[in-house]
């Protein structure tokens, strides 16, 4: 198995998908956070002004352009909620994706690593002269180089050498 060797630690790779999914789970309490911050923040009051309503209200000329000043001001803080509003409907859409398809690697990881480990405890349980002799069939050696090394017949070793073959599949 390939190994990382840093500062006296050996870090294999149980240790990376461990790590791995540490960064997931710390990736997603920080996504849930954000999302109950923004689930919390009061909405903001909508106010839409329409022209009529102002040419209605205005007595004077002076006294509509005032009015009109202050009811673009309101509308153009409604339409800046707005954009901010569809902005993080985005954005929470696309997190909703990233999160689901971080979810299908992390089931993916999650049944590669169980099919590891059944791999590695069906190897625990085989005699350990039968056991190097898979590790070499693996590793591609030849069943006469096997049986010689490891003091079995070539009939077992070439048997070895096809169910080795067999679990690559």
């Amino acid at each position: 198995m390939p190994a990382l060797e840093l500062g006296g630690m050996t870090l294999g790779l149980r240790e990376g998908v461990i790590g791995l999914i540490a960064l997931v789970a710390a990736y997603m309490l920080f996504v849930l956070l954000r999302m109950l911050l923004l689930r919390n923040r009061p909405a903001a009051s909508e106010k839409t002004v329409s022209v009529e309503s102002i040419a209605e209200s205005a007595e004077t000329p002076a006294e509509g352009l005032a009015e009109a000043d202050e009811n673009w001001a309101q509308a153009s803080e409604g339409l800046a909620g707005d954009a901010l509003r569809s902005g993080l409907e985005q954005e929470l859409a696309q997190m909703r994706d990233e999160v689901d398809a971080i979810r299908g690697e992390l089931a993916a990881l999650r049944d590669d690593m169980q099919h590891e480990l059944a791999h590695l405890r069906a190897g625990q349980t085989v005699s350990p002269i039968y056991g190097d002799a898979m590790q070499m069939a693996v590793s591609g050696y030849d069943p006469a180089a096997i049986a010689e090394r490891c003091g079995i017949a070539r009939a077992e070793a070439e048997l070895v050498v096809a169910l080795a073959k067999s679990q690559e599949r």
